[in-house]
């Protein structure tokens, strides 16, 4: 498990204001109008050579309404580097032995584990929050999983929402495991849009130490992935491989290439920086039909990815280095 990085101290003055419960859901267009305008001009950026190999994991929500093994599987058969295994109401993701048994069968190391946080998953493992994510970070310790991805809390859950930035830096100081809070979107109501999460649905702009970035989520939100993995810099722990359409109603998670998401300007970025963190791809393919239709998306959603980190089919960079220094051959440097 690699080591915790200190917990960033806010650069002076107080913390800005909160975000008003609702606001016109037109709020989103700005940014997304900006991105596009910045893609068309080039991305310089995204056009240099990748400075580490990151690994390219496989969350079990991709494989829905499958179960968790069947995550260990694809995994393993389609090459992916490891899972997110998505706690939830299958006993199996909730049991330390049978995932770490899994890990070892498929050979698909546990990059991360997702707290049950979702408005549905609410029920498991009781109704206190802080004991759900707690039990979380437990488990990931005891499956040397380097990373928990949690939402943020919902305005009506109390001390637990207020206190919850602190909260989860007691909870990493503690168990010496990241908690990467995850990026939302509001509820449309009409004209209008609820701001139900609580300090937002952006944590981008709060004191966590680590962050998951979902561009399905962005999507949602209209919020421009670019600049909030920009502005995260080394507090992006964690990023959530998806496209949407820029759909205002729903979380679509489409294949990355599939939406108007900038998903190949993003993979660049952090390949080329050397990006510490893991890609974890979590897409829908729960209406596919035939035989093979989950297995196809999933394949092309690998190589989608790989191939914008600059690796080669089987995960190796592509003509470059490893991340020891030796050439992707293997031959002596």
């Amino acid at each position: 498990m690699s080591p915790m990085r200190p917990r960033p101290l806010r650069a002076g003055g107080p913390r800005p204001p909160r975000k008003p419960l609702t606001r016109s859901n037109r709020a989103h267009r700005a940014s997304r109008d900006n991105l596009r305008r910045r893609l068309s001009a080039g991305d310089p950026l995204s056009d240099c050579e990748p400075a580490r190999r990151i690994p390219v994991g496989l969350s079990s929500s991709s494989v829905f309404p499958l179960k968790v093994e069947d995550c260990f599987r694809f995994s393993r058969h389609i090459g992916y580097d490891g899972v997110e295994v998505m706690i939830s109401v299958e006993a199996a993701t909730r049991d330390v032995a049978t995932l770490r048994a899994l890990s070892a069968e498929y050979r698909q190391p546990i990059l991360s584990l997702h707290a049950p946080t979702l408005f549905l998953l609410q029920h498991v493992w009781g109704w206190d929050p802080w004991a759900k994510l707690e039990k979380s970070v437990r488990m990931a310790r005891e499956l040397d999983c380097p990373t928990v991805v949690a939402h943020p809390p919902f305005r009506w859950q109390g001390s637990y929402a207020t206190e919850f930035v602190e909260g989860v830096g007691k909870l990493e100081a503690e168990y010496g495991v990241a908690i990467a809070v995850e990026n939302m979107y509001p509820w449309r109501l009409g004209v209008r849009e609820a701001m139900i999460y609580l300090p937002d649905h952006d944590p981008t702009d709060e004191d966590y130490a680590h962050v998951t970035v979902d561009l399905s989520h962005a999507a949602t939100a209209g919020d421009d992935a670019l600049a909030m993995i920009d502005r995260l810099g080394d507090r992006l722990a964690h990023v959530h491989m998806a496209d949407g359409s820029g759909d205002t109603t729903k979380d679509e998670h489409l294949p990355p290439g599939a939406g108007n998401q900038p998903c190949a300007e993003v993979l660049r970025r952090l390949a080329n920086r050397g990006w510490e963190g893991s890609v974890l791809l979590e897409v829908s393919t729960s209406g596919r039909r035939g035989p093979t239709a989950r297995e196809d998306v999933l394949r092309q959603c690998l190589r989608f990815t790989r191939t914008h980190l600059g690796q080669a089919a089987d995960g190796t960079p592509a003509g470059g280095t490893s991340t020891d220094g030796t050439p992707a051959d293997g031959t002596a440097a």
